[in-house]
C-alpha cells in the first residue's frame, strides 16, 4: 500500500511539472530510481526504448510501465491516472480562460520560454545517463543504444515529416546491426 502511495504522490508531482512531453519525465524518472530503487539506468533506458517504439504517449508508457514493475497491474493503472490528472485539472481550470488570452503577446512569450526550459529538464535527465554509462566499459554496448535512442529523437525532432516507420525501421537495423557485430 506504501508502493502505491508513492507511485500517486510521484507520478502525479511528474504530471504537474513535466512540461514539455513525456521525454520531460526523464527528470523526474531518473530521481524516482535513485530515491526508491524502483528501476535502474539500464532498465530506465528499455523503459525509455520500449515506450519510443509503442504507440501512446511516451510518459503514460513509462508510467504504466513503472507501475507494473512495481506494484502490478494496479500500480500500472494508479501511475497512469496520476500522471494524466494533474493536466486534466488544470485543463478544466483554464478551459475558458485559455481562449480569451490566446492571441495575447505575453501568452505567446512565455509557451515560447517553455521550450528550452523542457529541453534543459531533458538533458539534465540524460547527461547523467552517458556519464554512468561510458564511465563502466562493460556497459558500452547499452551507451551506444542511448545514443541511437537520442540521434533519434534529434532526428524527429528535426525532420518531424519524417515518417515514424522509416526511423523504427533505420533504428532497428542499426540495432540488428549492432547485435551482428
Amino acid at each position: 500500500m506504501q508502493e502505491i502511495l508513492i507511485l500517486i504522490i510521484e507520478f502525479f508531482k511528474t504530471g504537474l511539472f513535466s512540461i514539455g512531453g513525456g521525454l520531460a519525465t526523464m527528470p523526474f524518472l531518473v530521481e524516482m530510481g535513485e530515491k526508491y530503487g524502483f528501476f535502474n539506468y539500464e532498465e530506465l533506458l528499455t523503459m525509455l526504448a520500449v515506450s519510443e517504439s509503442t504507440p501512446g504517449a511516451i510518459g503514460i508508457n513509462m508510467a504504466t510501465y513503472v507501475g507494473i514493475k512495481t506494484t502490478g497491474i494496479i500500480g500500472g493503472i494508479v501511475s497512469s491516472l496520476s500522471l494524466v490528472l494533474p493536466s486534466i485539472i488544470i485543463i478544466l481550470i483554464i478551459a475558458k480562460i485559455i481562449d480569451k488570452y490566446k492571441n495575447n503577446e505575453n501568452m505567446q512569450n512565455i509557451m515560447e520560454y517553455l521550450k528550452p526550459i523542457s529541453v534543459g529538464f531533458i538533458a539534465a535527465a540524460v547527461i547523467p545517463l552517458i556519464f554512468a554509462i561510458f564511465s563502466d566499459k562493460s556497459h558500452l554496448e547499452l551507451g551506444i543504444y542511448l545514443l541511437l535512442i537520442v540521434a533519434v529523437i534529434f532526428i524527429r525532432e528535426r525532420y518531424n515529416k519524417l515518417h515514424p516507420g522509416i526511423i523504427i525501421l533505420a533504428t532497428f537495423l542499426v540495432g540488428l546491426l549492432i547485435d551482428i557485430f
